[in-house]
């Protein structure tokens, strides 16, 4: 199934992500799904995030779909050139994998192969249009596919509290314009300026789900305002995780502090998007409390 269908039919969705492991045993990632995700639509499966080399995506998708699961596969531009790029896409349609996500990936020096060399051959919006010539029965080269094109849900990505909104429009509207049928955006917890930001990208008439990341600590917070371009997490809420240090290490006050950021957010967006990164057992209590 493809999501699109989903947001068409008026529906809130909810995704969630999931990273593959450093390994090939998925067994305890499968279970967590099947167990903790079953309140969400779709799981969204990494690519090598941050640049860390683990089992692919594509793979880990296939395995979460045998389990009845609908992933989302996650593409990114920094490890394949054009003809594997498009080669992968090919290989998740025969595997009835519909649903992606294209990312331009994150820079090599992030992640934990500090000699490989980046490709970027493509960028998320070259990547969006790629799939859409795919789409239409032709590859990058000119070349007509054999048989029944593949079709896909395609989406990307935003970042809405960034200091340049107007860049993330601009951004936004290349990517609508590229064949982007869906938004996920980058971690918000400024209520105020995912508002702001939504009345203007009304304009491109495109589904956006809320993108939500569980904090963890005060010191999570406060890293992530430090290296993580497009998010800053306000100083209350890092006095909030401050104030309590077991109720924040037990996960209580990021999912307290997420699910009021998801009440607020919610009449303006048509959807949810989940980061857990390995707090997969806080979603069922995250839904329950935003009211989802």
């Amino acid at each position: 199934m493809k999501i699109t269908e989903l947001f068409e039919r008026g529906e809130f969705v909810v995704s969630a992500e999931v990273g593959p492991p450093k390994g090939i045993h998925i067994e305890h990632l499968l279970e967590e799904a099947k167990t903790y995700l079953k309140g969400v639509t779709a799981v969204n499966v990494t690519d090598n995030q941050s640049s860390v080399m683990r089992l692919g995506s594509l793979a880990t998708c296939k395995a979460l779909k045998d389990e009845g699961l609908l992933p989302i596969y996650q593409l990114t531009c920094r490890d394949r050139n054009r003809i594997a790029l498009q080669s992968d896409l090919l290989s998740a349609a025969m595997l009835g994998i519909d649903n992606v996500l294209a990312l331009t990936g994150d820079h090599i020096k992030l992640g934990d192969h500090k000699g490989a060399k980046p490709v970027f051959d493509l960028d998320s919006v070259s990547l969006l249009h790629t799939i859409c010539k795919l789409e239409a029965g032709e590859d990058l080269g000119g070349n007509k596919l054999v048989g029944e094109p593949p079709k896909f849900a395609k989406g990307a990505v935003v970042s809405p509290c960034s200091d340049s909104v107007d860049s993330q429009l601009a951004k936004m509207e290349r990517k609508v314009r590229a064949g982007a049928e869906y938004f996920q955006t980058q971690a918000v917890y400024e209520p105020e300026k995912f508002i702001e930001f939504m009345e203007k990208a009304k304009q491109f008439g495109k589904p956006v789900q809320l993108g939500i990341v569980i904090l963890k600590s005060a010191g999570m917070a406060k890293f992530m305002n430090d290296n993580v371009a497009g998010i800053h997490v306000p100083q209350d809420m890092i006095d909030e995780l401050k104030a309590d240090k077991e109720k924040a290490k037990a996960g209580i006050t990021g999912v307290e502090i997420a699910a009021r950021i998801i009440k607020e957010c919610k009449p303006y967006c048509q959807g949810l998007h989940i980061m857990a990164l390995g707090w997969e057992s806080k979603v069922p209590s995250l839904l329950e409390q935003a009211g989802i």
